[in-house]
Parts: structure tokens; C-alpha cells; sequence
């Protein structure tokens, strides 16, 4: 599928709290998988402006080009699959087709051209079905720092809302702002300048 509706709800937390809900959860370190996500902008902040992100997913042998743009009900994702090859060129400032991507982008009037490629993130991520939603426990990995987050993916807004508030209850963990990744990464480039 080119495109889906992401509905998602996050919180950091401290590393004491991972390590309670981790344990809450019965989960172990060998249940971790580590993704990297290569972030893209262009130098006047185009998407950003747009509150929309681009990055390039590595998750196990599979490379994911995806546009975040906002929805009503969440975040639109676009995706393109791509080659490894291909996902390097990206990286290396020359992009290759990805027709999806790419039309969302020409609708933004977003030049391909202009993308440039940022650095990158990972995340040592572990994910449980619970409840009709899949808690999902990550830590990452950028610039010289870490945090850990908690995050609930849901089908359906206001069940995925209530199930998120009673976890994040049921484990006595504060509600706080959480930006998202992209926004953390580009925050530790503006401290590393």
C-alpha cells in the first residue's frame, strides 16, 4: 500500500519508566529490532513548513522512502520501496524516481531537487498487541544523545486515546510534550552547531 492513515499517541519517558513498562509487559531484550530512519529537508525548511517530514526507513533488509504530512485523523503516510542502492543515492543528494513520494512532494511544491540529506536516527524498538492497539517501547539513538519513548498505535482515534491516558495512568507516568522524532533529531543538529 502506497499510502495509509497513521493514528498514534506518544510520550517520553524516563529510563526508569521504560524499564518498569518493559517489565510490565514481560518483554526481553532479545524481543528488540533496531531500525534506522535517514532523515531529508530542504535548506529553507520546505517541509517543515509544510508540518510534513521525509525520511528513509532501514528495517531488517527493506529500505522505505515515506512523506509524513498531517491528517484530520492522524498523519498521512506515502511510500515508495526502494533498492539500497537507491536509498544511498538518496543519501548521497541524488534522488532517485519514487513516483508516490514524489507526487505528494510536486503537491506540496516540494522540488525534489532541493532535498538534502540530514543524518540519521535509530531506534532499538519493541512492539506487544495490547488491547485492540500495539504498545510500542522505543529507544534512540542520535547525535550523541538518547531518549526513550512510549508510543500507541490504534486503529480508531478515540480508542487508541483512551487506552494511551489509562496506560500512561496505570504506570504513573506524567503526560509530556513529545515532540516527534524528526523534530528531536533536528533539534539536537541546532545544539550540535
Amino acid at each position: 500500500m502506497s499510502q495509509e492513515i497513521e493514528i498514534e499517541f506518544k510520550n517520553l519517558v524516563e529510563e526508569n519508566e521504560y524499564h518498569k513498562l518493559m517489565n510490565a509487559f514481560n518483554l526481553k531484550q532479545e524481543d528488540l529490532f533496531s531500525q534506522t530512519n535517514h532523515y531529508f529537508e530542504t535548506n529553507d525548511h520546505a517541509l517543515k513548513s509544510h508540518k510534513a517530514a521525509l525520511r528513509i526507513r532501514k528495517k531488517n533488509d527493506t529500505w522505505t522512502l515515506t512523506l509524513k504530512e498531517p491528517h484530520p485523523e492522524g498523519l498521512l503516510e506515502t511510500h515508495d520501496t526502494l533498492t539500497e542502492e537507491e536509498a544511498r543515492a538518496w543519501m548521497n543528494n541524488t534522488p532517485t524516481d519514487a513516483p508516490h513520494v514524489m507526487k505528494r512532494l510536486n503537491a506540496l511544491q516540494v522540488p525534489v531537487s532541493s532535498l538534502r540529506y540530514l543524518g540519521a536516527l535509530t531506534t532499538e524498538r519493541i512492539e506487544v498487541p495490547y488491547n485492540e492497539t500495539t504498545v510500542v517501547l522505543d529507544k534512540s539513538l542520535y547525535n550523541g544523545q538518547s531518549d526513550y519513548e512510549l508510543e500507541l498505535e490504534a486503529s480508531e482515534k478515540q480508542h487508541g486515546s483512551d487506552v494511551f491516558h489509562s496506560l500512561l495512568s496505570q504506570y504513573d507516568i506524567p503526560k509530556r510534550e513529545t515532540p516527534n522524532k524528526i523534530q528531536r533529531f533536528y533539534n539536537s543538529l541546532s545544539e550540535t552547531e
